[in-house]
């Protein structure tokens, strides 16, 4: 793979910001539901950004 510009490298470092922030939040979120429903899909959408900030994070290896 071809190296990457610094405006890629700063994009994806803020999209790894911003994910990482989604996935404490929902954990969070899953956390402090009643509901086994609500907390079984903060879960889901937890997990779906904790796949993104690691596929992100893949481009920097």
């Amino acid at each position: 793979m071809s190296q990457l510009s610094e405006k890629e490298l700063s994009c994806i470092n803020e999209s790894l910001a911003e994910e990482e922030l989604l996935v404490k939040k929902y954990q969070m979120l899953s956390s402090q539901s009643q509901d086994s429903e609500v907390t079984a899909k903060f879960k889901e959408v937890a997990d779906r950004h904790q796949k993104h900030f690691n596929e992100l994070y893949a481009l920097l290896g």
